[in-house]
């Protein structure tokens, strides 16, 4: 069985889930994110592009609903024993599958959590769903439930985070030598996806970025490469990743010199992180770490040139984003805790000049001050 956990974290996992459910009345919640899945049962795969949902009774017990192609993947994968498969013809509807799934396991009547706000269910299959369990009973939204538990790291998550984080690093010194004027975009990705596998790394759960030039100003990844110039700049986003679980980096690296342009944008950058770093402590909440990010760019006159959010949380996530809840923005009362692994990033785009200029990385909170994850520093690099 391919566990990356001791059955006694899964264990714990289950507990804290079934207290939450405790406190808010429900007799059962039905979970369509697969990082949900994943970080209470260990089941890992992308076919949560279809309909597939794990049941999760009061009692502790689980029923994972999937179709033919995930049942060696369910028992391959994960501590869940009882699996039950939907069968794919024409016109199947999932949904009435679970419905009778819920009706066979008593719940009937009962108040039933949903996890709605999730890419594992579609827009399409949760009005579907909704049909089926109209009268069926009583029905809430339980989308964060999962999500908040996740946030807080044990010491066995903490350390795969930090070994993702190791990646990043090598990732970073395997780029590195590879920015120079004529250097390949093409060849750069290769170093970097090719470390993280090389170190025993995974898929990010959303492509590496990587721009340079006019589009080094871009925060998404997009199709199509180039070569670097005598005097460029280079946009990257990468994060290592192990077993899931990944640890971001941003950096924006020039070639030739810096212009003073850049030079200005990236002590603006590197002082708006340190600014992120003193209030990345407990008794701050997510947005008192964003107001310290705005202040210091407005102090440097860069506020129309600075993003409305400065970071999120990571951890073990799947395909279309790594980004985790809750993020850096104004107004959010999430508190700062210690144990979270927190990605912040310090994103100036001046479009008038087009001059780029990015710095972050990923950090574990603690009772104090927050650590560090990557061995880089904070210098501005020049190759």
């Amino acid at each position: 069985m391919a566990l990356h956990f001791e059955r006694t974290e899964f264990d714990a996992r289950r507990d804290r889930l079934l207290i939450e459910m405790t406190e808010k009345k429900l007799d059962a919640i039905l979970l369509f994110a697969q990082e949900s899945m994943y970080w209470l049962t260990g089941y890992d795969t992308f076919g949560f592009c279809f309909f597939q949902c794990l049941v999760v009774k009061s009692d502790g017990s689980m029923v994972l609903l999937t179709r033919s192609a995930d049942l060696r993947q369910a028992r391959q994968t994960s501590i869940i024993d009882n699996i039950v498969v939907w069968t794919d013809r024409d016109n199947a509807n999932p949904a009435v599958d679970l419905r009778n799934l819920l009706n066979d396991l008593d719940l009937l009547g009962c108040r039933i959590g949903v996890e709605y706000d999730t890419h594992g269910l579609t827009a399409y299959n949760g009005r579907r769903l909704d049909e089926q369990l109209a009268t069926f009973g009583q029905i809430v939204d339980a989308s964060g439930i999962v999500s908040r538990l996740r946030l807080f790291k044990s010491p066995a998550e903490v350390a795969k985070t930090e070994k993702a984080a190791e990646l990043a690093d090598a990732a970073f010194d395997a780029a590195l030598p590879l920015i120079k004027a004529g250097g390949d975009e093409a060849d750069i990705l290769a170093a970097m996806q090719g470390a993280v596998f090389s170190g025993g790394g995974d898929y990010p759960a959303n492509e590496f970025i990587i721009g340079s030039g006019a589009d080094a100003l871009l925060c998404r990844y997009k199709a199509g490469r180039r070569k670097l110039t005598k005097n460029d700049q280079l946009t990257l986003e990468w994060a290592g990743v192990f077993h899931h679980y990944h640890a971001a980096m941003m950096r924006t690296v020039l070639t030739g010199r810096a212009s003073k342009r850049h030079q200005e944008l990236f002590e603006a950058s590197r002082d708006a992180l340190l600014a992120v770093e003193k209030a990345m402590i407990p008794g701050n909440s997510f947005g008192d770490v964003f107001d310290a990010h705005a202040k210091t760019m407005e102090a440097h006159g860069l506020t129309r040139h600075r993003l409305n959010a400065c970071g999120y949380s990571l951890g073990a996530r799947f395909a279309p984003s790594w980004m985790d809840m809750p993020m850096f923005y104004q107004g959010n009362p999430e508190p700062i805790a210690p144990n979270m692994t927190l990605f912040a990033h310090m994103i100036i785009m001046d479009s008038e000049t087009e001059t780029a200029m990015t710095l972050g990385r990923t950090y574990l909170t603690t009772e104090a001050q927050p650590k560090p994850l990557s061995r880089h520093d904070l210098t501005l690099i020049v190759q």
